[in-house]
């Protein structure tokens, strides 16, 4: 069953960064790009499990700070020759607060 958390307002995450939502198991990485389009997607990068969070944000993807990876945020795909795929989770913004999509 997924249920949405209210996680913050859209202006606590850094344009172009991330904030962490610390999960038993895998944190989630909650990114917001230039357009202020939001992606939530596991902190762990699908090649050797760097913290994605900490990557460097460029347009719609993220790439890891271990091996240059980059990861399409939409989808959550490494991008070509790489090839691997990080879980996503849906988010949405209602009246400029923050939701995230969780569940089994």
């Amino acid at each position: 069953m997924s249920d949405w958390h209210k996680l913050c307002r859209i202006e606590e995450i850094p344009v172009q960064g991330s904030r962490i939502v610390e999960r038993e198991g895998n944190n989630i990485a909650v990114f917001r790009a230039h357009d202020d389009a939001l992606f939530a997607i596991t902190d762990i990068c699908p090649h050797k499990g760097g913290p994605l969070s900490a990557g460097i944000m460029h347009g719609h993807k993220v790439t890891c700070p271990l091996h240059a990876w980059n990861i399409d945020l939409t989808s959550g795909e490494a991008c070509s020759p790489d090839a691997g795929c990080a879980k996503t989770y849906a988010t949405r913004v209602d009246a400029g607060v923050v939701w995230l999509q969780v569940g089994e």
